[in-house]
């Protein structure tokens, strides 16, 4: 049986067609022009590029030690008597009435222990001297924020995180450019050559971290990465004293298509930085094959730190080890607007001493 095959243009996706008059496919839209047998050659390398295969494993964990009944979610405090209270993701908190630090050892249902943990190395004083410094490092926040925005609330919180091992094999297509300019007496020219490039390897990754706590903003928690896990140590309970913990309540095989996206643009960002001479590389199309994957769960430090301004409610995360801050600040319409204002006139003076060197000539 016939093979149907439609060449499209790489560029502007439309049907192209071998050109009689320049011996090339050419795009009759765009009129970008291709040489066939770069064409070929290139239908050759992307058929054999094999499907996307991810295949993770588990590696170290263990269940809870059961020692409570199952469903408890009510505690008593042992230093007041008080209630305390937790959902089902709870690990660790405090009493809200003597602020005694409580681990819940009990165990829930299917929830896994923790393989590591890295401890906390900064503390509350240095997450609301960072706040400090992170505001008044920004120079379109108002003033009024800077001055009378409070601090309604600053936690310690273990954020429960899936780590990925891999050992793959990578397979990327690039369409890269090049971009050449010159002029005469009337017009100015600029010419974009693009060329297919091909590169393959394979590569490893450790510690992928994919947050597993459905509550933390993923772009939030990726916002404070990287965490080093050469401080990670096995996990004892005891590291949660005195700050606020969490189970995951995003299991691992939904972590896993968020692991398989940040392998690939890693290995994609990796074999694209071989690609030299070239004014842009983008890729086109990529495989990646997982030889080897395993998964492992910890627990990593995260300061947590709301603050109100005129009603609305403001959050902000830093890294509990290495102090990397973000979050979203207030803009003030003011020293935006005088911003752009003095940009103006500064555009508007260079043009007119343009002018007047114009002029001159």
């Amino acid at each position: 049986m016939a093979e149907l095959l439609n060449y499209k243009c790489p560029h502007c996706d439309a049907p192209i067609q071998f050109e009689p008059g320049v011996q090339n496919m050419k795009c009759p839209y765009c009129d970008s022009e291709f040489d066939v047998a770069a064409l070929k050659s290139k239908d050759e390398v992307l058929n054999s590029q094999p499907a996307d295969s991810f295949e993770w494993q588990e590696k170290g964990s263990e269940q809870w030690d059961e020692t409570n009944d199952e469903g408890l979610r009510v505690f008593v405090c042992k230093s007041c008597g008080g209630e305390i209270v937790g959902d089902e993701n709870t690990a660790a908190t405090k009493c809200p009435y003597c602020d005694n630090p409580v681990v819940l050892s009990g165990r829930l249902s299917g929830v896994l222990k923790p393989d590591y943990v890295i401890p906390f190395k900064l503390d509350k004083t240095q997450a609301k001297e960072s706040l400090k410094k992170y505001v008044n490092s920004k120079k379109f926040v108002p003033n009024l924020f800077k001055s009378e925005n409070h601090l309604d609330e600053i936690s310690g919180l273990y954020v429960p995180f899936w780590l990925f091992d891999s050992d793959i094999d990578a397979q990327v297509s690039f369409d890269a450019t090049k971009v050449s300019s010159w002029s005469d007496s009337k017009y100015n020219y600029t010419k974009t050559d693009h060329y297919d490039v091909f590169r393959k390897g394979n590569m490893s990754f450790e510690n992928i971290p994919v947050d597993g706590a459905s509550k933390m903003p993923d772009d939030l928690m990726e916002s404070i990465e990287p965490f080093d896990f050469k401080d990670a140590v096995d996990f004892q309970t005891a590291y949660l004293a005195g700050f606020l913990a969490d189970k995951y309540d995003v299991g691992k095989e939904e972590s896993i298509p968020r692991a398989n996206q940040r392998v690939k643009v890693s290995a994609e960002s990796t074999l694209a930085s071989t690609v030299s001479g070239y004014s842009s590389v983008t890729p086109k199309n990529s495989s990646v094959q997982v030889l080897k994957g395993f998964s492992k769960y910890a627990l990593y430090p995260v300061w947590i730190l709301n603050t109100t301004y005129q009603g609305t409610k403001y959050t902000f995360a830093m890294n509990g080890q290495t102090g990397k801050f973000i979050g979203n600040l207030p803009v003030s319409k003011a020293k935006l607007g005088g911003f752009f204002a003095a940009l103006s006139v500064g555009l508007s003076a260079g043009a007119l001493l343009v002018s007047k060197l114009l002029g001159l000539l």
